[in-house]
């Protein structure tokens, strides 16, 4: 059921696009509000406006609410390609194929590393949103690689704790278009949601703090493989951080990598893997480490664009 609000425009958003503007008051994302406004759900002072429009204290918005959107709970199901690097009483470590996200979400309808676990008869915490106990970091649905998930509540706690404060070590290989220059470098970049509201992330001023470390392992003649170690863990961040550079993931359509290429060496998602994961383990404090080999589409691909140099 919808819901119609009717409110003035406040004095602290003089000047702000009319997306932005929405966010900022009733709390959803910039993607939805530039979608009510392209519905045509939301009118200034009587009339349609486009998401882009700047308010002006005072103005009358009129907006009719989207229902409230349930998110989906996690169906216990195995993943097939999903496998168990480590496993005790307290963490599971994951192998993440392609095309399987973190926890479910709305407007997710494939499988998800918590399903995938549960279905496979594992324990997982019970800390955490219903959706996504147990989840103290995400990769993205087509980024595959080391995942670690908390069995215990005492892991969840540690571990949570361990990625906020920036103590694990998380390693990824990229194959980026092109040779960075620097060979070895630091980007230090905010990110935030980019402007046009699509989805995307972008480098943005104001942006929350984003740090990537990269080195480059080989360069070939039409990309280089790259070593990547995240500082912070922003969405995206390595796709965002690497377009910035003008050097995008292979295969990373969105973030406008070469479709060209990526045909060429048959890739359908952005080259990126987390190749290992570093961490205290959160009940006897010894160091371990994680390794993953990459899945067989970046492997293919990695000795195409090898072979072609």
């Amino acid at each position: 059921m919808t819901e119609q609000r009717s409110l003035p425009v406040p004095d602290g958003l003089e000047g702000e696009r009319l997306d932005a503007a929405l966010s900022r008051l009733f709390g959803f994302s910039r993607t939805r509000a530039a979608e009510l406004i392209g519905a045509g759900e939301v009118l200034v002072d009587g009339k349609e406006a486009a998401k882009s429009d700047r308010v002006h204290a005072g103005a009358w918005l009129d907006v009719t609410m989207p229902a409230p959107v349930t998110t989906p709970m996690p169906v216990a199901e195995p993943v097939p390609g999903m496998t168990v690097v480590y496993e005790d009483d307290d963490i599971v470590v994951v192998n993440k194929p392609i095309g399987v996200a973190a926890h479910p979400t709305v407007g997710w309808t494939g499988p998800t590393v918590i399903g995938g676990l549960l279905g496979a008869g594992h324990t997982i915490a019970t800390s955490g949103a219903a959706e996504r106990q147990g989840i103290v970091h995400r990769l993205d649905a087509n980024t595959t690689g080391a995942m670690v998930v908390a069995k215990s509540e005492h892991a969840y706690s540690h571990l949570k704790r361990a990625f906020k404060e920036r103590t694990v070590d998380k390693r990824y290989n990229a194959l980026v278009q092109g040779h960075p220059d620097p060979f070895r470098g630091t980007v230090d970049a905010p990110i935030d949601r980019h402007p046009s509201g699509d989805g995307r992330w972008a480098v943005v001023a104001g942006g929350k703090p984003s740090v990537t470390h990269y080195d480059t392992i080989e360069a070939f003649r039409a990309a280089s493989l790259l070593d990547v170690k995240l500082e912070t863990g922003r969405t995206h961040q390595i796709r965002v951080h690497m377009s910035a550079l003008r050097h995008p993931c292979v295969g990373d359509l969105l973030y406008g990598a070469d479709p060209t290429l990526a045909a060429r060496l048959g890739v359908t998602r952005q080259w990126l893997h987390a190749v290992s994961l570093g961490f205290e383990h959160p009940a006897t404090g010894e160091w371990m480490s994680f390794t993953t080999d990459y899945p067989e589409d970046l492997q293919k691909a990695l000795d195409l664009v090898r072979a072609e140099s």
